[in-house]
C-alpha cells in the first residue's frame, strides 16, 4: 500500500517544518500566562497541553522510547499519556523541552533525508506504513501547521498566523499520505469506482482514491469529483468541522462522494 502513497519532496517539507517551528514559537511568545493555560480546541487539552504535545511528538523520533508509539494499538491513545505526565510542568519546562525537541528532530531529519533510510518503511500505530523521511517531516509539520491555526489561535480569538504554497503542499502530502492508507485499511461502500479529489490553492493538487487507497490520477473515469479549498482540508479533513459546513463542490455519484468524504479523519 506504501507504493500508493504521494511522493514527498523531503527539501521542501524540511524548509516547511523550519518556518513552522519559528511560527510557533512567534506565536507563544505573545501569550499572556492566562492564554497559556487557557482551553484550546483539541478537547481535554490547554493550550500548554497543545504545545507539551507536538514537543513530545519531536522527541519520539529521535529516543528509544518513541519506537512505542510505531506499535500503539491508538495514535491518540498514545498521544494523551505523554501530555499526561507533561500536565505540571511549567511554561518555561514545556517550552524548553519543545525547542531543544524540535530543534533535534529537524536535524536528525535533515540527516536522514540524505541517506536511504529516509525510504526505509516504519509503522505509525494503526495509520499503517509510511517511508521514514515522509513520517517524520510529515507528522511533525502537520502537527505544527494544525494545532495552531485550528486549535490554538482560534481557541485564543487570535489571528491564525498566515501559510503558503510551499507550506501547504508540505501538509496535504502528509494528509493524503495518512488518508490513503486508512482508505486502504478501511475502503469505502463502492470506492472501486473511483473518487477524484481537487484541493485548490495554495499547495493544492488532484488525488484519486479507490478501495486500494490513493494513487496518481490518470485519463481514466472517475465516478465522483470532489473540489474543495486547500486551505479548508485540514479543519474538516481531520473532523474539526464538517465538511458539509466547507465550500464543497460534488460531480457525479454524490451518494458515493459524500459516503467518502464522511470517511475523511486524517489523524
Amino acid at each position: 500500500m506504501t507504493d500508493r502513497l504521494p511522493p514527498a519532496d523531503l527539501p521542501n517539507m524540511a524548509a516547511a517544518l523550519r518556518t513552522e517551528h519559528a511560527e510557533l514559537l512567534n506565536f507563544t511568545s505573545n501569550l499572556t500566562d492566562d492564554e497559556w493555560t487557557a482551553p484550546s480546541a483539541a478537547a481535554g487539552w490547554r493550550i500548554a497541553d497543545v504545545v507539551a504535545h507536538i514537543g513530545a511528538t519531536a522527541r519520539s523520533f529521535y529516543i528509544p522510547a518513541g519506537l512505542r508509539t510505531t506499535f500503539a494499538a491508538s495514535l491518540e491513545r498514545a498521544n494523551e499519556d505523554p501530555v499526561d505526565r507533561r500536565r505540571n510542568w511549567s511554561r518555561a519546562k514545556v517550552m524548553a523541552e519543545y525547542q531543544r525537541a524540535s530543534r533535534r528532530a529537524t536535524t536528525f531529519l535533515d540527516v536522514v533525508r540524505r541517506t536511504p533510510a529516509a525510504r526505509a518503511r516504519m509503522r505509525l500505530a494503526e495509520l499503517g506504513r509510511y517511508p521514514l523521511g515522509l513520517m517524520m517531516a510529515g507528522a511533525l509539520i502537520f502537527d505544527h501547521h494544525t494545532h495552531l491555526r485550528h486549535d490554538m489561535a482560534p481557541a485564543l480569538g487570535r489571528p491564525a498566523p498566515p501559510t503558503d504554497a510551499d507550506r501547504m503542499r508540505a501538509v496535504l502530502t502528509w494528509m493524503i499520505a495518512v488518508l490513503s492508507n486508512q482508505v486502504a485499511q478501511a475502503p469505502v461502500a463502492g470506492l472501486d469506482a473511483r473518487v477524484a479529489l481537487t484541493l485548490t490553492g495554495p499547495g493544492g493538487g488532484t488525488w484519486w482514491f479507490d478501495e486500494a487507497g490513493g494513487l496518481a490520477p490518470s485519463n481514466g473515469a472517475v465516478a465522483a469529483h470532489i473540489t474543495v479549498p486547500a486551505l479548508t482540508f485540514p479543519d474538516w479533513g481531520t473532523q474539526r468541522s464538517s465538511w458539509r459546513d466547507s465550500d464543497v463542490t460534488v460531480t457525479g455519484d454524490t451518494e458515493l462522494a459524500a459516503r467518502f468524504l464522511n470517511a475523511v479523519n486524517v489523524i
